[in-house]
This record gives structure tokens, sequence and C-alpha cells, in this order.
């Protein structure tokens, strides 16, 4: 991953419905029926927020007749960690 990899995540978790999407995900796959009840939201907004964090590689989305169910990419969320940690504060040059 690349730094304009990381800016695409950091844009995706900068709104509070996509971070609590991705909090929702943390305990395993959700269908985007049981997303849409959390929230106050419409289908297509729910659509966007998802279109927005599996375009950002965040989120994985598995088909299945017409359900959509959605997980974390555990790949890109580790790297984003690593990325976050790699961050030191007060850190000198």
């Amino acid at each position: 991953m690349n730094s304009n990899d990381y800016a695409l995540i950091c844009k995706a978790l900068g709104d509070s419905n996509r971070l609590q999407i991705v909090s929702m995900l943390s305990d395993g796959e959700k269908c985007a029926h049981k997303l849409l009840e959390k929230f106050e939201i419409s289908q297509p907004t729910l659509s966007h927020h998802m279109r927005i964090l599996c375009e950002c590689g965040l989120v994985i989305v598995r088909k299945n007749g017409k359900r959509s169910h959605y997980t974390l990419n555990n790949q890109v969320l580790r790297s984003f960690e690593k990325f976050i940690d790699g961050l030191k504060a007060g850190r000198n040059k």
C-alpha cells in the first residue's frame, strides 16, 4: 500500500456513518439489510457508503442472489494499522 491508499482509507473513515459501519463489521460479516436497520438512512445512501468502503479496500462485498454481504478486509486493515502505528507523536528527526 502507498500513501494514496492510506489517504483514501482516511477519507472513507472521515464520515461517522462509515466509521460506525466498519465498527459493526469488526465482529463479522453483515448483510446490507442488517446494517440498514442501525441507521436512519435510505438504501441508496447505504449503498453509497458501502461503495466508498469497498473502493478504498477496507470492505469486501459478497453477493448472494439479490443480497449483499459485507466483511472487513483484514489484510488492508492490518496494513493501515501498521501505518498508523508508525506515526509517533513527538518524534523529532
